[in-house]
């Protein structure tokens, strides 16, 4: 949910109107948007009746909780496109971005898309590429803190073209942090392998 955050002017920007529905109850839900700094789009409770909504769209697991599912509708109220989602996979804003282009072509046309012409990430040394909302990644970014050492930190949301090379590295996944140290990569938070990699104690 904090990725939609991340590119929210995107959707404003097509028109769409960002809605998130999770079964925890509000406090949790509150207390969850406040350590990520807020959201700006509403987050919704299917605490009461018990996984109501969740339920009528099909999405219910069986140990009680939700499948990372998205599911596009319409101005006219009508579902035009859903998919569901391995627990572990973030899905991807730009797949979610193209399919409301697809269905709102007058949006489209008035927020054209903006593509990088050229992508120059940095290279050498300890690169972090990280996302504003990953909790491995701040606590990656403890870690190397902890043992002083410099790094350079990338927010991929900011940094054109830095997506499309997070993917290209984890097998088209957005896994953050990814490390590129001097032309090593190392996918997630490993921590014996960047210790081992780096000369340092884990």
């Amino acid at each position: 949910m904090p990725a939609y955050e991340a590119e929210m002017a995107s959707f404003k920007g097509l028109n769409a109107q960002v809605l998130g529905i999770s079964i925890d109850h509000v406090p949790t839900l509150t207390a969850w948007a406040e350590s990520l700094g807020g959201i700006h789009y509403p987050l919704l409770s299917d605490f009461w009746p018990h996984a109501e909504v969740i339920k009528l769209y099909e999405v219910l697991r069986e140990e009680g909780h939700s499948e990372r599912a998205i599911f596009l509708i319409d101005k006219a109220g009508i579902l035009r496109w859903s998919k569901i989602y391995d627990m572990d996979e973030q899905p991807d804003n730009r797949e979610v971005l193209a399919e409301i282009r697809r269905i709102d072509p007058q949006a489209s046309a008035a927020f054209p898309e903006v593509k990088p012409e050229n992508v120059d990430l940095p290279h050498g040394g300890i690169i972090m590429y990280c996302t504003p909302y990953c909790l491995a990644c701040r606590k990656a970014a403890t870690w190397l803190d902890e043992r002083q050492l410099e790094y350079n930190r990338i927010d991929v949301y900011q940094v054109p073209g830095a997506i499309d090379q997070v993917r290209a590295w984890a097998d088209g996944h957005l896994v953050t942090p990814t490390f590129d140290i001097d032309g090593t990569i190392i996918v997630d938070f490993k921590v014996d392998e960047l210790a081992a990699l780096l000369g340092v104690e884990p």
